[in-house]
């Protein structure tokens, strides 16, 4: 069938792999983005974020359901996220350097622990399919759409809601924006960040999950690949907006989905090096963003990069 649609398959495939493996980068930024405008950066995602892929598909393994496994992901997601935000309330505590060291340690005891679990099969998360107006097996495949997907775009835009018209939506802006004026209103800054990065963890934990659970559907060491680290960068390129991190990605999935879909139509020779696609726009990300006058806009003032 690749054949029968020449060219065509390339963007088919890409729409499949947006949908597929920007999943995990629109949870991991959306988390950052709740943690970011607490006034807090988060280097430790991507250890929260693999420590959930191996404590979800061990779950999944020892209970057979899937959605325990995700609940439980989020669980050991939610405690990273709690000990980072403890630990970067005492003073003279630097947030880059203990996030460095929570990624490290998020990655040791997920390798430690998921030793046995590298060859037991788990049950998939469940999906959707969007296809089936049409005969086309690749444009069913690209629109099978996994439950977790539908419900990171709900919670973009329920998050995007919050940071616009609720109280606590509010109560995390300011805590961003001036530790000050937050405990002017009587808030206690400390607390509500720590909150806020447990709750970023909590969505760390999941995109994990969704990971092993789901795509690429296994657990081994090299399953993560730096997406929690490129997810910061995601949301910095997404200038804090829940919405534009959905867009962002998306950008970032199909980027990711590039090799894949020139190998689909025949691509033998050089395809390998579209795989890097997800770094290469990472750094182009980081440098577009770098003009001094335009870098940090958006920025919670209190973030420890605008400092």
């Amino acid at each position: 069938m690749d054949s029968d649609l020449g060219l065509w398959a390339i963007p088919i495939a890409m729409l499949g792999g947006a949908i597929r493996v920007s999943t995990p980068f629109l949870f991991v930024s959306l988390g950052e983005v709740l943690t970011e405008r607490s006034g807090r950066i988060n280097l430790g995602l991507e250890g929260t974020l693999v420590f959930g892929a191996m404590a979800g598909y061990a779950t999944a393994v020892m209970t057979g359901s899937a959605w325990a496994g995700v609940l439980v992901a989020a669980l050991a997601g939610t405690a990273f996220g709690l000990l980072h935000g403890l630990i970067c309330s005492l003073p003279k505590v630097n947030d880059i350097a203990i996030g460095i060291a929570m990624m490290l340690f998020g990655t040791g005891l997920a390798f430690y622990f998921g030793k046995p679990f590298i060859q037991p099969v788990a049950p998939d998360l469940p999906s959707i399919s969007f296809g089936f107006w049409t005969d086309v097996p690749q444009l069913q495949a690209a629109l099978q759409v996994n439950v977790l997907f539908l419900i990171g775009l709900a919670l973009a835009l329920g998050m995007a809601w919050m940071f616009r018209a609720t109280r606590v939506g509010l109560i995390v802006r300011v805590v961003g924006d001036s530790t000050d004026a937050a405990r002017a209103m009587g808030l206690r800054p400390a607390v509500i960040r720590t909150l806020a990065t447990a709750v970023g963890g909590a969505f760390a934990g999941v995109a994990g999950a969704y990971l092993s659970l789901y795509y690429p559907g296994s657990w081994n060491e090299g399953l993560s690949s730096g997406q929690g680290l490129m997810a910061v960068a995601l949301v910095i390129f997404a200038r804090w907006n829940p919405i534009a991190c959905f867009g962002a990605a998306l950008l970032f999935g199909a980027a990711g989905a590039l090799g894949p879909a020139l190998q689909s139509v025949g691509v033998s020779e050089g395809y390998y090096l579209f795989y890097a696609a997800p770094y290469v726009l990472t750094l182009g990300v980081l440098i577009a963003t770098s003009s001094p006058t335009r870098a940090m806009t958006g920025a919670p003032g209190e973030l420890s990069i605008t400092k």
